[in-house]
């Protein structure tokens, strides 16, 4: 009455047309997996791919490590004393041994403009780490949690955001008995932090609610735990931009200060002083203060430029 069933490994009668040995079946090229090139890349690896394709990157990253190296090594570029000055050199043309010629003092503008950049260099990586540390812990935890926390972060965030920076920083160096780098460096990281607040913030909200956040509360690991290894490195990518790009205005506003006089001590070789000292002699037909002002402008440039190069990597929409 029953058929009687076919044994292990063996085709039932009447589908042998659709069996065939494995030695006789032939792999084409779409069936065939690379190996080669190992795991798929992830969002850093791709956007890692992405960025040594861009000549914008490219040039911003040379200018950037031309300017890290001369803040770092200013003696490799020249061999001169930025603070030894001759005043019977004053203004005198550029030479051989002094491409840019001498300042109203008789000091080697060159040797001043190398050694410029390691001041204001110093203090824009120094008040981007605290801006960083401080606005970015502050912004996470806000998004991460909610609630009351975030409620009074934003709060004292929209308080200090209301207070202008340069207002804020000029009056209290002005107060200040001893100006030093690390009294600029704590005042442009004091009323900048909201800026980073906010978005890493919006970027936490925008990860916590994901599946994989979802599954991994769902498996019991803890909130912190789940804020450090799942919602903070899929949200750093506009962190990382808006840092990018306020490292350059850091730069910006250190120069400033010191420009107006209120900034760095004149110790400090700095490229702002030299600009202010510059603009005394730009009626007289002296062009000395181009050359700390170009040095400027290029680092400052760099920095805006790699921030434009990661946002169109980092940001999906932004992606041309």
């Amino acid at each position: 009455m029953f058929e009687k069933t076919a044994a292990a490994g063996e085709p039932r009668p009447g589908q042998e047309r659709w069996v065939a040995p494995p030695e006789d079946v032939e792999v084409v090229a779409t069936d065939r997996v690379d190996t080669a090139a190992g795991a798929p890349a992830g969002f850093w690896g791709t956007a890692w791919r992405s960025l040594r394709r861009r000549p914008l990157f490219l040039v911003a990253a040379g200018l950037i490590l031309l300017v890290l190296l001369i803040a770092v090594f200013p003696g490799l570029f020249t061999g001169q004393d930025p603070r030894y000055c001759v005043v019977d050199f004053s203004l005198a043309p550029p030479s051989r041994d002094h491409w840019f010629g001498y300042d109203l003092q008789g000091c080697d503008i060159y040797a001043r403009t190398i050694y410029g950049a390691r001041a204001s260099v110093l203090t824009g990586i120094g008040a981007t780490a605290v801006f960083l540390g401080i606005g970015g812990t502050l912004g996470a935890l806000a998004g991460f949690y909610g609630g009351p926390l975030d409620s009074i972060i934003s709060r004292i965030a929209e308080i200090v955001y209301a207070v202008p920076l340069m207002l804020a920083a000029i009056v209290i160096m002005q107060l200040a008995e001893q100006r030093t780098i690390w009294m600029v460096i704590a005042i442009l990281a004091a009323f900048t932090w909201p800026q980073v607040a906010r978005i890493a913030r919006g970027s936490v909200l925008a990860a916590k609610g994901n599946d994989y956040v979802q599954a991994a509360t769902a498996l019991g690991v803890g909130r912190f735990r789940v804020l450090l290894r799942h919602v903070i490195p899929n949200a750093l990518g506009p962190v990382i931009v808006v840092t990018t790009i306020w490292l350059g205005v850091f730069i910006v506003t250190e120069a400033t200060l010191s420009f107006l006089g209120v900034g760095l001590p004149p110790t400090e070789v700095s490229w702002g002083a030299d600009i202010a000292a510059g603009q005394r002699q730009l009626r007289a037909g002296s062009l000395i203060l181009f050359y700390p002002a170009t040095a400027l402008a290029l680092t400052v440039l760099g920095f805006i430029m790699l921030g434009d190069a990661l946002r169109d990597a980092l940001d999906p929409k932004e992606r041309r």
